[in-house]
């Protein structure tokens, strides 16, 4: 298990090339799509490993289970346009964690245990969560040796000045919320409303940087301005795509300063929906501010094909 010292002395980035998997609950919306886009062709820095299907529960879905399943082919279906159907995709949890103490058996959960084994606390492999972390829960309650092998990246709650936490990865499952943030894994935390949502794109910056360029590209920009028009028909409207926050953090360097983080205490998020804090827990990496022009042309030239793709 990593002591105080060195968890507080994570860096705000990883200066090199790392080993990612990706947790994504990609049917939910529109902004998990860029985020697997972002990461398949980033692979000058992302040498990624796997993906897993997350549970979600809102009106796309009928339940954990069935919101697991859709995004499992969602992810499948973002790879092929992508042309990268070679990498392994491996299904989730069906419900979320009955208690904090109790794992969720799942493909994905089973992975992550096994897979983490090969890594070290010099050579960690990056978890990127972008959805409700039952999955990475379920490992880290399975094999808790794991935690000193992996650092989780998770876009979850809300800024702390924000009047609650009514965060929609945090909400879908307190429970392994509350498990992965004891656990002792080093943690970065991205927090949604207040700094990821400052994250957002618009239809003619969409239809300027992407139509055209490649099938997943027009793919992206179709399914949000569609998105958008449902509600924002004949309005101004911008869209927050929140997920690409996480896959930026890990892209981060000197010259493009996507982001800025601090060392804070890890939040207790509470089961009424509120942080708690205590100065005592060991300490995570809070990010406080993202470059949203600086994310953004990072994400369009990759997804585009004009980033550095090198084989990794």
């Amino acid at each position: 298990m990593l002591n105080y010292e060195q968890t507080a002395s994570l860096p705000e980035y990883p200066k090199g090339p790392v080993d990612m998997v990706l947790d994504t609950d990609t049917y939910n919306e529109i902004d998990d799509q860029y985020a697997i886009a972002y990461a398949v062709t980033a692979a000058e820095k992302l040498h990624v490993k796997a993906f897993y299907a997350a549970p979600f529960t809102n009106e796309r879905s009928s339940g954990p289970a069935d919101g697991m399943e859709k995004s499992y082919n969602e992810i499948k279906k973002v790879l092929k346009l992508a042309g990268k159907e070679e990498y392994p995709v491996f299904r989730g949890s069906e419900s979320y964690l009955p208690d904090e103490k109790t794992p969720v058996a799942s493909a994905a959960a089973r992975d992550l245990a096994e897979r983490a084994m090969a890594y070290t606390p010099e050579r960690p492999l990056y978890v990127v969560s972008i959805a409700a972390i039952t999955n990475i829960a379920s490992a880290l309650l399975i094999k808790p040796e794991i935690a000193h092998r992996l650092v989780v990246v998770w876009v979850v709650c809300h800024a702390p000045y924000w009047e609650d936490n009514y965060e929609f990865n945090c909400r879908q499952d307190i429970a392994a919320a509350r498990a992965v943030f004891d656990s002792g894994v080093p943690l970065v935390l991205l927090p949604a409303q207040g700094i990821v949502s400052s994250c957002a794109t618009t239809g003619p910056e969409l239809e300027y940087w992407l139509r055209g360029k490649n099938a997943l590209c027009d793919y992206l920009t179709d399914r949000t301005i569609a998105a958008a028009s449902k509600y924002a028909e004949g309005k101004v409207w911008s869209r927050v795509i929140w997920d690409i926050a996480g896959i930026g953090w890990l892209m981060d360097d000197e010259i493009k300063r996507i982001t800025r983080a601090k060392t804070v205490p890890r939040p207790i998020p509470e089961y009424s929906h509120h942080l708690s804090w205590d100065f005592r827990r060991k300490p995570c990496k809070m990010v406080y501010y993202i470059s949203r022009d600086a994310l953004f042309d990072d994400l369009f030239r990759h997804i585009a094909g004009n980033g550095q793709q090198q084989s990794g």
